[in-house]
């Protein structure tokens, strides 16, 4: 009998083994499918951050923002040559991260096999049954791919297949203006390919402040990203070169299709009710807050479906062990967690939008500034960018968002302050090194106060 049996080997189940060797409960991690370390080290943030490191170098090489650079002349990288590149950092940050992890637990066994439950505490794994007081799914998630007529015929890549092609496609369409449409949108523009981007919503990045997604969205045009928003795909033409028609008669042509339009469980046939839990009707599984899906029964992570970040996944996990074996019912404040897109430039944003707020308050007092007036911006000759704050009634801070430079560190301020209830003189008080990009949530905050187009650098 086991304290705990994790089935998923990813960043929630990692995270709850973790705790659960913490508290020396016996526990059993059964993973299948992914190798150990689940979409976040294999097909996922890791392996994309690392293409676009690239890429971004390959940029600033032929498009120096100085005039005293000049650009060069030598011919795009080989995409393949990146992916190898990438191949090996996966490799070695697997066996740092997760293998040698794995190999130090005391009171945590790992199996490679496939799962499924059979009873409330009972697991089935291969011609194998085990039993224990708890079990945490954290199955993960994969791709979701849109019913539109005539892709499955084209074909088309997701994130997985996308990390590992030898060679760029000569033109791209990417279905899906998110994170991670827009990241794979830019690494394969870097690299050559022509690329158009295909929403179904009015803008880019939906869950973001509009205004801050358009700057985003002007920059990825700027360096060649067409995009066409407010736009369904009707139906796809296979080719080559495929034909996707879109409604009001847009039609777009490209060597290659890049799927990137949400994510769907991997619950499939693992038996949720069979030990007492709920799927919803997008096959997610049921949680309480305190991520309890049933009797004994708990799940963590994308396969929740809450906020598929490899953070929150991880926070999830280490909640639902504490939770399980230490009968609390902890919590995560997920309107305190940032989040970011890793373009260049980057976006990143956390807590409630002006909409938001509007809807739910009937209130909002927002100010947005720009990175042309930061003086480290200036010195870089790297002025695209922006932040805007939303405060409450009582000048707490309850929302953030950027686009810029650094904008995925420099969130964590403007999270901090959400999670707090700091208001903007807070942010005010706090002395910032100068000249940084950090600066730009400051400036934010003093456009409550005064106009910051009229301001010296020095105000303190």
């Amino acid at each position: 009998m086991y304290d705990l049996i994790i089935i998923g080997g990813g960043a929630a189940g990692f995270a709850a083994a973790t705790r659960a060797d913490d508290l020396g409960a016996k526990t059993l991690m059964l993973n299948d499918g992914l190798p150990i370390g689940g979409t976040c080290v294999n097909v996922g943030c890791v392996p994309s951050k690392h293409l676009l490191a690239i890429a971004e170098a390959v940029h600033a090489s032929r498009a120096p923002r100085f005039a005293s650079v000049p650009p060069s002349r030598e011919p795009v990288p080989s995409y393949g040559a990146a992916v190898r590149e990438k191949d090996a950092l996966v490799d070695s940050l697997r066996r740092r991260n997760y293998e040698d992890v794995l190999a130090s637990f005391r009171t945590v066994e790992f199996r490679r096999s496939r799962a499924r439950l059979v009873g409330p505490g009972r697991v089935r794994a291969g011609e194998e049954e085990f039993e224990a007081r708890h079990v945490l799914v954290a199955t993960g998630a994969r791709a979701a791919v849109p019913p539109i007529p005539g892709l499955k015929e084209a074909g088309f890549l997701t994130n997985v297949e996308a990390l590992s092609l030898a060679e760029a496609p000569e033109s791209l369409a990417v279905i899906g203006g998110g994170p991670l449409g827009l990241e794979f949108a830019q690494i394969f523009n870097r690299f050559g390919s022509r690329v158009v981007v295909i929403e179904a919503e009015p803008e880019i990045v939906p869950r973001a402040e509009p205004e801050i997604a358009a700057v985003l969205r002007a920059a990825l045009e700027n360096e060649g990203v067409r995009f066409l928003t407010g736009t369904p795909i009707e139906r796809v033409e296979p080719g080559p070169p495929h034909r996707l028609h879109c409604e009001g008669g847009a039609c777009v042509e490209a060597a290659a299709i890049l799927v990137a339009t949400g994510i769907r469980p991997n619950t499939e046939g693992l038996g949720i009710e069979l030990a007492g839990g709920e799927l919803d009707p997008r096959g997610f599984v049921k949680v309480a807050p305190w991520l309890e899906a049933g009797e004994g029964l708990w799940a963590a992570g994308d396969v929740v479906g809450r906020m598929p970040l490899e953070t929150v996944a991880a926070k999830e996990g280490a909640l639902a062990a504490s939770n399980a074996l230490e009968g609390r019912r902890d919590e995560l404040d997920y309107e305190s967690v940032p989040w970011a897109v890793f373009t260049s430039p980057q976006l990143a944003g956390v807590g409630v939008t002006e909409a938001e707020s509007m809807t739910r308050t009937g209130f909002c007092n927002c100010r947005t500034v720009y990175y042309r007036q930061l003086p480290r911006a200036l010195a870089a000759r790297d002025t695209v960018g922006a932040a805007k704050l939303t405060v409450d009634r009582e000048g707490r801070i309850r929302g953030g968002y950027v686009c810029g430079t650094n904008a995925a560190e420099v969130i964590h301020e403007v999270a901090t302050a959400v999670r707090l209830g700091l208001t903007v003189h807070d942010v005010i008080d706090a002395v910032h090194v100068f000249p940084t990009y950090s600066e730009v949530v400051k400036f934010a905050a003093l456009a409550f106060t005064r106009d910051v187009s009229v301001m010296a650098c020095c105000i303190g």
